[in-house]
């Protein structure tokens, strides 16, 4: 078996397991966070249900750990009340990233498995461990029972070659394979990674990488855990630990060889994390901000990088330099070594530990007109503000501060370049639409199609994270695709019955339960997608709504307004409007049984 066939196999009383089966995953660690836990303990008070562990279960305060939202505060207590009923921890807001403090506290080590309503998660592959950001309703089915299902995913290897260029970071790395696999031909898939480049990566820059996995589409990025990462492990959980690792003749559906000697510097340009580009192309973009730390690059190797190049220099004139860590932990070791104190002479502003700009609940969103460079890990429109987002190194982020343009840590001037800023205010109107009931469920539906045919349709497009406080979901309909170009008026005309056919990956990005039941509030019957984001996926089934998936519809010459008729039972799609048939996915078992039960509750 492969890394994650063994971690699944090993917590499911299995000998072994095989891609496609369907695993009943015991979960060492089950977490919810600030904006996902409210709807956690609401339905877990509502259907009266008890938690397995409590030593194993967990709150974590990350996604607005200055307490400035009012919102934010309300179910930040709300949850803290359930916490101290019933004997939870609450890692709070003084803390940092959950993902990180899984591991920085020994709840998650090599071979364990964790689950959380971040949809990072799965950086826990940097230590080798299953790590997945999952819906509320998983997350509350962690809590109740301790284990969730999953299914096994195909695994893919990567064997590096060649020796890595200098001045070349964790972040180059990732953004060079998001260029050459893009957001979506590795969804859904495991990936190993091998090779001496990445025997000798650091912890830290493993979880840079590992980070940016959900990216990339895939449900993880799994690094076989070298010494470095054994002895921090074991130090960590204060216990003698094995190796996980990958047998000798482990199957694997793809095998790639990536040549890291001819990696570069890279940053991703605006709206797509994967359209990634050699930096150079994009030197001298003029920035009015910049933003180092998220889950992907907040670690102390990313601190001392960004205070080397900023040591003796300052922010150029007009750009906000924002600088968060991902734990206290690493806010405290910067103290210690003085670098706070570099940061705040350049002019950088510091802040307490916590996602930031990524979770629109602390510093470093944008404004509309803005143009910032990011650490960040994603830089859809929206997801840091209304602004345009860039993303790259904390060596290229600090380098480009104190340029006031896009640049590189070997190509910094004497002296800043100074621009002329201009705002541009977008004042878009709000929706304010009816409310219409989900239909009676049925396995054969027809409805009127919607053709919204683009990939890596992404949650922020979905329903934007400015909209998560929101937990009532006769709320959330008239939000739906209120930020996807040319779509911002579904709400106000999709009908009860409709049926929206897109491409690959819809609902990419975030563990949002909203971007589905918002859905369910239009009355919208089904989407029918070349293929899903796997959250998005099993947060669809979990909520008993209907989403299928195809390889070709091209025969039934589908547009805009046609009617359809679907089989969820055989597979059987017919578009009513010129008799042509065609054939889709049908129901898996446990889509049916779900579906049946009208919801995983």
């Amino acid at each position: 078996m492969n890394i994650i066939e063994k971690i699944i196999a090993s917590h499911s009383g299995k000998e072994s397991v095989k891609p496609g089966e369907i695993a009943d995953i015991a979960i060492d660690a089950r977490v919810a966070r600030d904006f996902g836990g409210p709807n956690v303990v609401k339905t877990l008070e509502e259907k009266n249900l008890s938690i397995d562990d409590v030593n194993k279960t967990f709150f974590t305060f990350d996604t607005n750990p200055t307490g400035s939202d009012q919102k934010y505060a309300v179910n930040q207590q709300i949850v803290r009340v359930f916490a101290r009923k019933h004997g939870i921890k609450v890692f709070d807001i003084n803390n940092g990233i959950g993902t990180h403090t899984l591991f920085a506290n020994g709840l998650a080590w090599p071979g364990s498995t964790a689950v959380t309503t971040d949809s990072h998660a799965n950086i826990l592959g940097a230590i080798g461990a299953f790590g997945q950001g999952m819906g509320d309703k998983d997350i509350t089915a962690a809590f109740h029972k301790g284990k969730i299902w999953f299914k096994v995913p195909e695994s893919v290897k990567l064997e590096f070659i060649g020796e890595r260029p200098s001045g070349i970071y964790a972040k180059d790395i990732v953004l060079n394979l998001l260029n050459r696999f893009g957001a979506n031909s590795l969804l859904g898939k495991s990936v190993e990674f091998y090779g001496k480049a990445i025997e000798e990566l650091t912890l830290d820059e493993r979880v840079t990488i590992a980070s940016m996995g959900t990216e990339m589409g895939a449900i993880i990025l799994l690094f076989p855990p070298n010494r470095e990462v054994m002895d921090y492990c074991e130090q960590r959980t204060g216990r003698k630990l094995e190796k996980i690792e990958a047998d000798a003749d482990a199957t694997y559906s793809e095998v790639h060889e990536i040549d890291i000697s001819k990696f570069v510097n890279m940053v991703s340009r605006p709206g797509k994390p994967h359209d990634t580009v050699d930096i150079n192309s994009e030197k001298h973009t003029r920035i009015d901000s910049a933003f180092i730390g998220s889950c992907t690059n907040g670690r102390m190797e990313d601190m001392r990088a960004a205070a080397h190049i900023l040591k003796d220099r300052k922010v150029a004139p007009g750009v906000v330099l924002k600088i968060v860590p991902t734990t206290d932990e690493i806010w405290q070791q910067c103290l210690d070594e003085g670098i706070i104190k570099i940061f705040k002479t350049a002019g950088a502003m510091f802040s307490n530990a916590g996602c930031a700009g990524c979770a629109a609940g602390q510093v470093g969103q944008n404004g509309p007109g803005e143009i910032t460079i990011s650490t960040g890990n994603r830089n859809f429109p929206g997801k840091q503000g209304k602004g345009s987002v860039y993303l790259a190194s904390p060596a290229s982020v600090a380098a480009s501060a104190v340029a006031g343009y896009i640049t590189s840590e070997d190509d910094i001037p004497d002296e800043p370049e100074v621009f002329d800023f201009m705002l541009d205010n977008d004042n878009k109107p709000e929706i304010s639409i009816g409310i219409s009931e989900h239909p009676d469920k049925n396995t054969i539906i027809k409805g009127r199609v919607w053709m919204v045919l683009e990939d890596n349709i992404d949650t922020d497009m979905i329903y934007h994270n400015r909209y998560l406080q929101i937990t009532d979901p006769k709320e959330m309909g008239q939000y739906i695709f209120d930020n996807l170009e040319g779509f911002k008026d579904f709400a106000k005309k999709v009908k009860p019955g409709d049926i929206v056919v897109t491409g690959k990956n819809f609902g990419a990005g975030s563990s949002r339960q909203q971007a589905v039941d918002g859905f369910k509030t239009l009355g919208v019957q089904a989407i029918v997608a070349e293929s899903f984001g796997a959250i998005y996926e099993r947060n669809a089934i979990n909520a008993a709504f209907p989403i299928l998936t195809y390889n070709d519809l091209s025969s039934l010459d589908l547009k805009d307004g046609d009617i359809v008729k679907i089989d969820l039972v055989s597979g059987e799609i017919k578009n009513l409007n010129n008799a042509k048939e065609s054939t889709i996915e049908a129901f898996s078992e446990v889509q049916m049984e779900i579906y049946n039960n009208d919801g995983l509750f």
